[in-house]
């Protein structure tokens, strides 16, 4: 059964979000695809699916943002079936050792990335809530987020914002315990080559991993009683 599909960060053509974008897309659902930018990839898939992708302007850093995206996007749609939070930011100095890092960016970091999903699914509840079957929302975390298996001295930002990301999936977890129309994980997606490059020794590319995401959320989508922080395989990862 086709369905509507929200994806967040979906503006870079070789990155996860814009290639669940085109998988969707591909398998007929219909895709509402978000971007903080205007993105000439996504408006050369607009020209090829047509009705079938809708883009709309949001900054998941920005509560006034996400809720007008909310208002523009039920004008057009009556429900959500399913909500990929993919939008995520770093900051200049993620790949830095810890003392060369300037914590002072860190909040940032954490705002957008750990939060943001937060706004973006307190603003878009109702939308999920129409859905004829389960509403689904996938957060797209990171192994980078496991305080048990943290190994890292680096990507300080980015380890603490998933962590955060993490917390805030098992908080609403808490909160729709006995609302069995919705469900809710948090998912390593596996080691992508996200930045497009080809020299990057990552086994997926992100097309390939978009396929492997899309699968699993499907066979997730009625599984209220398996662990919420799961990989790509479905498997439980340790927070």
């Amino acid at each position: 059964m086709a369905q509507n599909v929200m994806i967040t960060g979906t503006g870079r053509s070789y990155a996860l979000g814009f290639n669940l974008v085109l998988r969707y897309l591909e398998k007929g659902d219909t895709v509402i695809a978000t971007v903080r930018k205007e993105s000439e990839a996504l408006n050369e898939l607009k020209e090829l699916y047509g009705e079938q992708l809708y883009i709309v302007t949001m900054d998941i850093g920005s509560t006034e943002s996400v809720c007008a995206a909310k208002e523009e996007v039920e004008k057009h749609f009556d429900h959500i079936d399913l909500l990929i939070n993919n939008a995520v930011t770093v900051s200049e100095d993620c790949d830095k050792e810890f003392f060369d890092t300037n914590l002072d960016l860190i909040a940032h970091t954490v705002d957008v990335t750990g939060i943001g999903p937060l706004r973006v699914i307190k603003a878009f509840y109702p939308l999920l809530a129409k859905s004829e079957q389960t509403a689904l929302v996938m957060n797209i975390s990171s192994e980078a987020g496991s305080i048990t298996r943290c190994y890292r001295t680096n990507m300080v930002d980015y380890g603490i914002a998933k962590a955060a990301l993490n917390m805030g999936t098992m908080n609403l977890v808490n909160v729709f315990k006995d609302d069995d129309h919705i469900n809710l994980f948090c998912v390593h997606p596996g080691w992508i080559r996200t930045n497009g490059k080809p020299d990057n020794p990552a086994p997926l590319s992100s097309y390939e991993a978009a396929e492997i995401l899309r699968k699993l959320f499907e066979e997730k989508r009625n599984d209220f009683t398996g662990p919420r922080f799961i990989t790509n395989e479905g498997v439980e990862y340790p927070f």
